[in-house]
């Protein structure tokens, strides 16, 4: 395993940290852990030097952080590095930061978190946190020794980034970043405006949600005109740790994940990627944009819908399924907002969110599109 420092105190984590949000389960319920092969992983990821375990209040239905807790009874505490999250949108007074930082402590058996984030900031969550002076409460926790390094992780536009990178003093923040999103969110705009003010920078969904895995059939040919040799996986991963980041979060499903993650962690400094590597993710992600079907990017300047209606969740669904051919997947998580009454069906046409939408998306109709494919009605 190869290490990277992170925060100002230089600290030495593995390049690959373990992101506990996609473990097994037991028969297809997110909120059963499968806990003997997630122990497996667990382990295995530990005795090949990754030491650095992140996880969440509400990962797995509240049981991630219990299960990483369970799995540091035995080992030694000290040998690894543990991040959790501040829930913001469960917290309504000071008090609730709290009551759910204890809770925390309490599910992973230990006396003080190494790295603790406000999770999944956005412009509406960030002016909550201000107003409940979750500033105050994070330095307390450091003064207390309760935290050892502050830091938020960001799902929003790059202008709500720069705002909150500079609201603090932070230590580190989280970012999704994968060569599809290069401008999407903070982007690489928003890894170089954290690196020269000195905060370390995590990316998460490297593989973007698992779909840079599995790339359509047709792009097979821009593989092999640059003899690209590299899985997928190895492709997107390389192309991440070659940017001035500290550590990259893969969320690990099985052992076979596990594996090759750790191979390609084990030779990272040595094998970088080539021109033709660029070249190859240049042609890949030029192809993968052209199959967008509506472009929508998750501002969610359109929510809260009137009637209920997931309108980013619903482009986001139907992207995923046309850019990468992945129906199976898509069409079953659509069920999910079908059955909360949170699909396309839902909207009445009353077009309030397209007087809203920067992108000038014309929602009503994309939003019919996307209820034929999701319902697969075709």
């Amino acid at each position: 395993m190869q290490y990277r420092n992170i925060t100002n105190d230089k600290i030495s984590t593995s390049v690959l940290g373990f992101g506990l949000m996609r473990l097994p389960v037991e028969n297809n319920d997110n909120c059963t852990i499968d806990k003997i092969k997630s122990f497996e992983m667990m382990k295995y990821l530990y005795d090949n030097g990754v030491n650095y375990f992140d996880t969440a209040y509400t990962y797995h239905c509240e049981n991630s952080e219990t299960l990483l807790g369970e799995f540091i009874e035995t080992i030694d505490r000290s040998s690894i590095y543990v991040a959790t999250k501040l829930p913001m949108w469960l917290c309504n007074n000071y008090e609730d930061y709290e009551t759910h930082f204890n809770t925390q402590l309490k599910r992973l058996k230990s006396d003080y978190i190494d790295f603790y984030l406000t999770h999944s900031l956005t412009e509406k969550s960030f002016k909550k946190m201000l107003e409940l002076g979750v500033f105050k409460f994070l330095d307390e926790l450091k003064s207390k020794g309760k935290i050892k390094y502050a830091g938020f992780s960001f799902h929003d536009e790059l202008p709500v980034f720069k705002e909150i990178l500079n609201s603090y003093n932070w230590d580190f923040c989280q970012i999704q970043l994968n060569y599809l999103d290069k401008n999407y969110q903070a982007g690489l705009e928003g890894l170089k405006l954290a690196r020269e003010k000195g905060i370390s920078v995590i990316v998460m969904e490297p593989l973007k949600g698992g779909n840079l895995a599995e790339l359509p059939k047709d792009t097979n040919q821009i593989l092999e005109k640059y003899n690209i040799k590299s899985t997928p996986v190895q492709l997107a991963l390389k192309w991440v740790y070659d940017l001035d980041i500290s550590l990259l979060l893969s969320g690990m499903s099985n052992m076979e994940q596990c594996i090759e993650n750790v191979a390609l962690a084990d030779t990272v400094s040595e094998v970088n990627t080539t021109a033709d590597d660029r070249k190859a993710i240049d042609e890949l992600v030029e192809f993968l944009n052209n199959r967008i079907s509506v472009g929508c990017t998750s501002c969610e300047y359109c929510m809260p819908c009137p009637f209920d209606v997931n309108i980013p969740g619903i482009f986001q669904r139907f992207n995923n399924a046309t850019i990468f051919d992945n129906y199976e997947e898509n069409i079953k998580s659509y069920q999910t907002l079908i059955e909360n009454n949170n699909d396309a069906g839902m909207c009445t046409e009353c077009g309030a969110c397209e007087s809203l939408c920067p992108q000038n998306i014309e929602i009503i109709r994309k939003l019919k599109e996307a209820d034929s494919i999701l319902k697969n009605d075709i």
